[in-house]
């Protein structure tokens, strides 16, 4: 946690031509952490994607497309930026975009974290430096923490988890236990 939090620190204090960058990455960072989606996916959404009930996540890796809730403090914070790209002339309409208001691309995110990382002093582990998935692993992990003692209780919540994670498979959830 505290390591996600350095890394959302730094990405407030990004700089560039425009106000939205900093606001951008850091509520991508911490939309990631809060619901452990695919890098993709998020990239990938569109404002009409932003509901009420939460964030409908369109055929991505299996060609399915789930409903993933949101905690009341992520639904706050992704408000915030869109309010604030509101404000900006936008020719997209994905959720996420670059210093001129198009989709964020992987590459320069992938770059982007890299330095955020190093900026939020996270050192390289077992031999490679932080990566983005691994705000999904993190997830995942913590989630599994939480769950309820009891073995049909925690079978109950792999299945939710691995549902929740968009996993056609329970064997990619127990995955990350590994990992």
């Amino acid at each position: 946690p505290s390591e996600i939090d350095r890394l959302v620190l730094a990405a407030t204090q990004l700089s560039a031509g425009d106000a939205l960058r900093a606001h951008t990455y850091s509520t991508l960072i911490s939309l990631l952490a809060a619901t452990g989606l695919r890098i993709s996916e998020a990239l990938h959404l569109r404002c009409d994607d932003v509901t009420s009930d939460g964030l409908v996540i369109r055929k991505t890796k299996f060609q399915k497309t789930r409903l993933v809730p949101l905690h009341e403090t992520a639904v706050a914070g992704l408000g915030r930026y869109l309010a604030q790209r509101r404000t900006v002339h936008l020719a997209t309409d994905h959720v996420f975009v670059d210093d001129h208001g198009q989709p964020l691309g992987y590459g320069t995110v992938y770059r982007v974290f890299g330095r955020l990382a190093q900026s939020a002093g996270i050192a390289p582990l077992r031999g490679h430096r932080p990566r983005l998935h691994e705000l999904r692993h993190t997830f995942a992990l913590r989630a599994l923490q939480s769950t309820p003692a009891g073995r049909q209780r925690i079978g109950q919540h792999m299945l939710a988890l691995a549902t929740y994670l968009g996993h056609v498979s329970i064997d990619s959830t127990y995955w990350y236990l590994e990992s």
